[in-house]
């Protein structure tokens, strides 16, 4: 605070940078990837997460939004791992049975 009237001193600005569109893009399609569209949108989440990682990092601050690319990494490959633990179990619960039964009675197929 200024002793003389009016010439008050202005709050410090701080500059906030623009967020990448690709990490906002990585972040949307995480989220659609678990409502939505699972391997498709985490696939999406996943790649542009990376090149928003890279853009952001390339950028030397004039560029935000780490945390947006990093949550959207964060649901792509959740998603993924979710589903890919999914699929094995789906052939471990019908697949290898059937190869058990070929080799019980392999005329019954």
């Amino acid at each position: 605070m200024s002793n003389y009237p009016g010439y008050e001193q202005p709050p410090p600005t701080y500059y906030v940078p623009p967020n990448s569109t690709l990490a906002v893009v990585s972040l949307i399609s995480g989220v659609l990837g678990w409502l939505v569209l699972p391997l498709i949108a985490s696939l999406v989440a996943v790649v542009t997460g990376h090149m928003a990682k890279n853009e952001i990092r390339d950028s030397g601050g004039k560029v935000g939004g780490d945390g947006l690319a990093t949550a959207g990494l964060i649901l792509g490959y959740s998603s993924l791992v979710i589903w890919g633990v999914g699929v094995c179990c789906l052939i471990v619960l019908f697949v290898f049975p059937l190869f058990g039964l070929m080799l019980v009675d392999p005329n019954s197929f």
